[in-house]
C-alpha cells in the first residue's frame, strides 16, 4: 500500500552531566579539581534515502531516540558523546511540526541531509569553575536536556508535470502509453488510489517527469473523499495536462469538469489555480462523425484564456505526439528548480523562547547591544558564517521582535550591533 504519510516522535540525546571530582594521587594530596566536561548528545538527523518511495516503514516504528551524552569523568576525561540518529526517507518528503503544522523541513532538490534536533550540550566539569578564591568548586553543570518532538511526515511527489481530471477520463491509459509505467487500469470509478509516476522520454535525450494525479471530484479541497491526499501532490509540479473525455461517454460536460477541477484547485492552493496548463481532450475515437465537435467547443472556451486544447486518444496514441512535445516546450522555458517549501519553524530555538533578552543602546560606545540567554543559546546553535546560517539567524532575530526594538531605539543603517563579541552592521 502506497503510504504518504505518518505521524512519529522524534527525541534528541541529552547532553551528560559535568563531573565532580578532585585530583589524587599519592604526592598530591590537596590536587584542585579534575572533573570532566559530560559528552554532547547526539543530534536527530533526516536523510533522503533514494531506495524509498513511500513512508510505509513509519507504521511500524513511532519513535526514533539519539543517544544521551555520557557523564564527564575523573582526571578532566571528556564524557563520550552520544549518537546522532539517522531517519531515512524518500525525497518530496515534508516535515512539520504535528501541532503547528509549521515546516521544518523539506527534503528535497539539493537538501538531503538535515539536521532537525540538536542534541543536548554537555555540562562543564567543576575544573571549569576553580578561580583563585574558590579552589575547590564542588559543583558541576548538569547537561542541557533533549528535545522531544511529535512530528508530521507528508510526502509529495516530485513531478515535473502532473496529470489532472475526473475519475475515469483516461489518465492511467495515457500514462501506460508515454511511459515505463505500469498503473492498474479498469473502468470504474476511482480506479487509481495512488500517484503514479513515469517518465516520458522523448528524442535528444530530451522528457520529463509525469505524475497520474488520481481522479478528484467536487468537494476534495474540503477534504471530501481523498481530496487533500491527492491534492497536495499536484502543488510541486510546474504544468498540468488536465485531462477531459471529449465524448462524454458517462454523460459529463467537459467545459464543466475543467472548471470544478481548477475551482477545486484554486480552493485547496490560489497557486495551484496560476499554474500553466494544457487540455487534453481525450477520447475523440469516440465522437461520432456529425454531432457537434466537442474538441471546438473546448477550443473556443479556453485558448482565448491562453490554454491550449489537443484532441488525443490514449487508446489509440492519436495526438500524444504533439501534446507531449509541445508541453516539453512549455517546461524548456521554465525554472527547472524544484519547489521546495520554506522552513516555518525551527524545534532547536523554540525551547528558548520564554528566555529573557535586553535590547540597548551602549552611548560610550556607539553601539546597540543584544544580550539575554536566548540570544546566547541561538548564537551557540547558529552556524552564521555561513549565508544559510545567517538568513536563518536575521529571520529569528526579526520573529523574536528584537529588529523592531532596535528601530525603537533609534537605529540606523550603517549603525554596529554587538552580541556576545560579535559585531554587526545593520542594514534593512
Amino acid at each position: 500500500m502506497f503510504a504518504d504519510s505518518a505521524r512519529i516522535i522524534i527525541k534528541s540525546g541529552k547532553g551528560g552531566d559535568g563531573h565532580v571530582s578532585f585530583r589524587r594521587e599519592k604526592y598530591v594530596p590537596n590536587g584542585g579539581p579534575d572533573g570532566g566536561d559530560g559528552g554532547k548528545g547526539g543530534d536527530v538527523i533526516f536523510q533522503v534515502d533514494e531506495g524509498l518511495n513511500t513512508l510505509t516503514d513509519f507504521r511500524h516504528r513511532r519513535k526514533y531516540a539519539a543517544e544521551n551524552g555520557e557523564e564527564g569523568k575523573k582526571r578532566n576525561c571528556h564524557g563520550k558523546n552520544g549518537e546522532d540518529i539517522i531517519v531515512k526517507v524518500p525525497a518530496g518528503t515534508i516535515i512539520r511540526d504535528a501541532q503547528t503544522d509549521k515546516v521544518i523541513a523539506d527534503m528535497s532538490g539539493g537538501n538531503t541531509r538535515q539536521i532537525i534536533l540538536r542534541g543536548g550540550r554537555g555540562g562543564k566539569g567543576n575544573q571549569n569553575y576553580a578561580t583563585a578564591t574558590m579552589q575547590a568548586p564542588k559543583y558541576a553543570q548538569p547537561g542541557q536536556p533533549g528535545i522531544e518532538l511529535e512530528v508530521r511526515l507528508e510526502l509529495k511527489v516530485i513531478a515535473d508535470v502532473g496529470l489532472v481530471g475526473f475519475p475515469n477520463v483516461g489518465k492511467s491509459t495515457l500514462l501506460s502509453r508515454v511511459t515505463n509505467a505500469q498503473p492498474k487500469i479498469a473502468n470504474y470509478h476511482f480506479t487509481t488510489l495512488n500517484p503514479n509516476l513515469g517518465v516520458v522520454d522523448l528524442s535528444e535525450g530530451q522528457g520529463f517527469v509525469i505524475a497520474d494525479i488520481p481522479g478528484l471530484i467536487e468537494g476534495a479541497s474540503e477534504g471530501i473523499g481523498l481530496g487533500h491526499e491527492f491534492l497536495k501532490h499536484i502543488e510541486r509540479t510546474r504544468v498540468m495536462i488536465h485531462m477531459v473525455d471529449a465524448a462524454s461517454t458517462e454523460g459529463r460536460d467537459p467545459i464543466a469538469d475543467i472548471y470544478a477541477i481548477n475551482k477545486e484547485l484554486e480552493a485547496y492552493n490560489p497557486d495551484l489555480a496560476k499554474k500553466p496548463q494544457v487540455i487534453a481532450a481525450n477520447k475523440i475515437d469516440a465522437i461520432y462523425a456529425g454531432d457537434e465537435d466537442p474538441v471546438e467547443k473546448l477550443r473556443q472556451e479556453f485558448e482565448p484564456q491562453g490554454i491550449r486544447v489537443f484532441a488525443i486518444s490514449a487508446v489509440s496514441g492519436k495526438g500524444l505526439k504533439e501534446l507531449l512535445y509541445a508541453v516539453n516546450e512549455m517546461l524548456q522555458g521554465m525554472d527547472r528548480e524544484p519547489v521546495v517549501f520554506e522552513q516555518e519553524y525551527d524545534p532547536s530555538t523554540a525551547m528558548y523562547l520564554d528566555e529573557p533578552y535586553t535590547v540597548a543602546y551602549d552611548e560610550e560606545k556607539d553601539e546597540f547591544v543584544v544580550e539575554g540567554p536566548r540570544i546566547e543559546k541561538m548564537l551557540g546553535y547558529t552556524n552564521i558564517e555561513s549565508e544559510k546560517g545567517f538568513l536563518f539567524f536575521q529571520r529569528f532575530l526579526k520573529d523574536q521582535g528584537i529588529l523592531e526594538e532596535l528601530e525603537n531605539l533609534g537605529i540606523q543603517e550603517g549603525d554596529t550591533v554587538r552580541m556576545y563579541g560579535l559585531s554587526f552592521d545593520y542594514y534593512k
